[in-house]
Formats: C-alpha cells, sequence, structure tokens
C-alpha cells in the first residue's frame, strides 16, 4: 500500500485505503488490520487514520462494530459509481433506465393497490407541461410519476435503486426535452397507468417498452450519424 501524500492526509489516507477495499485486498465481510497497523501501512496519525475510517463508513463501505473491529461492507463507493453512470452516453442510461422501468410496471401489474394506481392517475393530472412552472417543475413531476410506479412494484430495493439513480434519471428525463428527442406525452403515461391497473404484468411491460421505444429509435439514429 502507497504511503499517503501529506497535502491532505485524510482524504490521502482514505483514498489509498478506498484504492485497497476496490482492488480486493479486504473483501466483503472481512476485518481490515486494527489501528495501529493501518498506521504503519499509511504512515500516518492515529487521528488520521480515524478520520480516514470515519469517511468510508460514512461511504458505506465500511462498518465499524463495537468491540470487534471494522468490517468492508462494500466495494465500490455509490457516489462514485453514481459519477460514473453519469458520464456514460445518452443512449446507455435510457437503456439502463428502460430495464429499470418495465420490470417495476410489470411487478406494480401484479402487487398494485387501488391506493396506488389513485395516486398514478393524480400524478398523472398534475404533470402538465414544461409551461406549467418551467422545464425543472415538470421534470420533477414526470420523475414523481415514474417513481410512483416503481413504487406500486412493492420491492423496496427497486425504489432504492431508483431513489440512488435519482441524479442520472433526472438528466435522461432532461434529455428529452432539448428539442432533439421526442418526450412521451400524456397519452403514453396513461397506458401504463392503465396497463398496470389491468393487473395484466406482460401488458404493463409492454407499454414502458413501447413508451422507451421512440426515443431509443432517435438516440440510436444519432449515434449513427
Amino acid at each position: 500500500m502507497k504511503q499517503a501524500i501529506r497535502t491532505n492526509l485524510t482524504e490521502s489516507a482514505a483514498t489509498s485505503l478506498r484504492s485497497e477495499i476496490a482492488a480486493g485486498r479486504w473483501p466483503v465481510g472481512e476485518r481490515i488490520p486494527n489501528e495501529a497497523t493501518l498506521v504503519e501501512m499509511l504512515g500516518v496519525s492515529r487521528g488520521t487514520v480515524r478520520e480516514a475510517v470515519r469517511a468510508l463508513v460514512s461511504q458505506g463501505l465500511l462498518e465499524t462494530r463495537q468491540g470487534s473491529g471494522t468490517y468492508v461492507l462494500a466495494t465500490a463507493d455509490p457516489a462514485a459509481a453514481l459519477d460514473r453512470v453519469r458520464q456514460t452516453c445518452l443512449r446507455d442510461q435510457w437503456e439502463a433506465r428502460a430495464l429499470l422501468d418495465v420490470e417495476a410496471a410489470r411487478l406494480a401489474a401484479l402487487r398494485h393497490t387501488p391506493a396506488d394506481i389513485a395516486t398514478l392517475r393524480r400524478l398523472l393530472s398534475e404533470r402538465g407541461t414544461v409551461a406549467d412552472g418551467g422545464r425543472e417543475a415538470f421534470i420533477r413531476r414526470d420523475l414523481a410519476f415514474h417513481r410512483a410506479v416503481v413504487r406500486a412494484s412493492g420491492n423496496q430495493a427497486m425504489v432504492e435503486i431508483y431513489d440512488f439513480f435519482t441524479a442520472a434519471i433526472t438528466d435522461v428525463i432532461g434529455s428529452t426535452l432539448q428539442g432533439d428527442l421526442p418526450e412521451p406525452n400524456d397519452q403514453a403515461h396513461a397506458q401504463i397507468v392503465e396497463a398496470v391497473a389491468s393487473g395484466d404484468p406482460d401488458r404493463a411491460a409492454a407499454s414502458v417498452r413501447a413508451f422507451m421505444a421512440p426515443v431509443l429509435l432517435q438516440l440510436d439514429r444519432l449515434l449513427s450519424r
């Protein structure tokens, strides 16, 4: 392990530890070396090691267990992963969003409650257009509608993933309002609601695929130029 550069010791120490975790030096579930060993490995003070470990705990990479030690919780920094997602091309982001939305709609058709359908219809009626409060407000309303479909799936993990990707998804939604890509209209959104309400998972999945298809087609055309 490289010793931490002394310009910003805590950040450098955290970066060194993060690199070792990402490289698999300590697998998920394994306890990392004790404080004294890390001090020697990094060439910094105990206080700096504590701050570096605390930073990685806050990022979800490490977990401190009272009386037991500090363990690897994950090998990837969620914030860094999100940044990498946002750096991918627009088509890749749309395809990833489509996978999530399609499966969410399929599950929502099987598991929705009457309250879920009422919420979707209300959010659709409130969605409006860009003229109603501007672009950012419209994106928030549109995102609220699609998030409600995911919530109706009854799968909390999918909700958490959707929330995690909210920033990237917001960018994706916004991309359809720039003039180059078609913005799905209210009818396309309403078809998703009715398909979910029908209780037919195949119909619900197909409605989202149809919803996404024009944008994906246009993205393919733009990339092939």
